[in-house]
């Protein structure tokens, strides 16, 4: 791997980690905890800010895979696989069941029963920082 390609994905990697953990782990817990917003408030606000996250992970996730077709790195070619099969697993699986719950919210219809999928989601946000960590850490590493 030439000097740009670990430079790119250093900068990607890292960069997404901080917004998982800025996004997941700050924002999404404390709005909750704002005067004057209603659950209600809250899950529309989630939505759009997740929507928008979600948009800059599947730009992260298509310039990893291109600075990683360009020039395979071994170990963080890995690790960033498997953070790419988390966010495809968020996405596709546990994000429409989120979606679907909190359509009910949005929707005025009450609350309905709590689900299990909003821990599923946070553990899989648990090992996508593991994971994007260790990519970054590893590329550090390997470029030392």
């Amino acid at each position: 791997m030439d000097r740009i390609g670990p430079a790119v994905l250093l900068a990607v990697v890292f960069v997404w980690l901080g917004m998982v953990l800025a996004i997941s782990f700050l924002e999404a817990p404390l709005k909750f905890r704002a005067p004057g917003v209603t659950v209600r408030l809250g899950l529309g606000i989630g939505r759009i800010v997740f929507r928008a996250l979600n948009a800059v992970e599947l730009v992260f996730a298509v310039v990893t895979v291109a600075v990683l077709a360009w020039a395979p790195a071994g170990a963080p070619t890995v690790l960033v696989v498997a953070t790419l099969a988390v966010v495809a697993v968020q996405l596709g699986l546990v994000r429409p069941v989120l979606h679907r719950r909190s359509d009910l919210v949005l929707s005025g219809e009450g609350e309905p029963p709590r689900s299990r999928a909003h821990l599923v989601y946070i553990g899989f946000e648990v090992a996508k920082v593991v994971l994007l960590a260790a990519a970054g850490v590893t590329t550090l590493v390997a470029t030392a």
